[in-house]
């Protein structure tokens, strides 16, 4: 079957080898396997720590955690009872329904409503809803975020939040090279203080590399991305998703994981297509959906870095 749910598991197989797993812990993709034109054998996308927790217990380190209604440490005062990241990564999602089921796309939407724990730190009322579709060579994930607010107050009861997807892409990380964000305004978090972490900077570089700890935000990034490395890359594409955030811990970072395997960091480059930088805002009754869709690259393009 394209589509099956089994202990917390959901798994989309297509016709043509590819495949996506999924918990509903968390909403969180653990596995994106697929192949190419020339190299049709499916193999895996994402990287996941094997020292990661996938029982429930905390969020995944690794696949792709949804993040959601805050990026990083809370910064709006309705986001101030919140852990880092906010709640979406770590609760449970409905398994809601299977959208799609043919040779071309297989897809499911799970969702997430307010329960008392969320609504002891949070209470604003929403609906989540998640698509994840599969097809032979891309994956996209939708997040649909409604401001279920009934209220006729003036001014109205808007919902304000951030929404990040956070890729952590399968990669030689010491060879990786992002583009394009030359001449982009980003925000670099490895600074030391607060006052340079604010400040912003201008990329010069044609290719993004993580050879060293990168923690970047680039501010209004343009929503279509390159990651390539010598022999693969994936394209990413975005809409209502302004921001892209470009990390990878590297050894000086990485050690400090209790829950990142050895070396793991020389495997991986997380690029995370969000809404980061300020706030996306829904009025009562309305829908905010923000996309990506990854794509493997079938034939290497590669630019000369400067």
């Amino acid at each position: 079957m394209p589509v099956k749910q089994v202990s917390g598991r959901v798994t989309l197989t297509h016709a043509k080898g590819s495949s996506v797993e999924l918990l509903l812990y968390g909403a969180t993709v653990i596995s994106w396997k697929a192949g190419t034109i020339t190299e049709p054998q499916s193999i895996e996308r994402l990287f996941v720590s094997s020292k990661s927790a996938i029982d429930g217990s905390k969020p995944v380190r690794g696949g792709i955690p949804v993040i959601f209604p805050c990026f990083g440490p809370p910064s709006h005062p309705e986001h101030m009872k919140l852990a880092q990241h906010g709640f979406a990564r770590n609760e449970v999602w409905k398994f809601d329904s299977i959208i799609m089921d043919n040779d071309e796309v297989v897809s499911v939407r799970l969702t997430l409503e307010p329960t008392a724990g969320i609504t002891a730190k949070y209470d604003k009322p929403f609906h989540l809803a998640y698509i994840v579709a599969l097809a032979e060579h891309q994956i996209s994930t939708d997040l649909h975020v409604t401001n279920t607010s009934t209220s006729t107050a003036y001014p109205p009861d808007n919902l304000e939040f951030q929404a990040l997807f956070h890729n952590y892409i399968r990669a030689p990380a010491n060879d990786v090279l992002v583009f394009p964000l030359q001449s982009k305004s980003y925000f670099d978090k490895t600074e030391a203080s607060e006052e340079a972490r604010n400040k912003p900077k201008v990329e010069t570089r044609a290719g993004v590399d993580v050879r060293q700890f990168t923690d970047s935000v680039y501010e209004d990034a343009g929503g279509k991305y390159e990651v390539t490395w010598p022999g693969g890359g994936v394209e990413i594409t975005v809409r209502e998703l302004k921001d892209v955030v470009v990390w990878n811990p590297q050894q000086v970072a990485g050690v400090k994981m209790g829950d990142m395997e050895d070396g793991g960091w020389e495997r991986y480059v997380c690029v995370e297509p969000g809404h980061v930088r300020g706030f996306a805002k829904i009025e009562p009754g309305k829908t905010w959906i923000g996309q990506q869709v990854i794509s493997v690259i079938h034939h290497e393009r590669r630019i000369n870095q400067l």
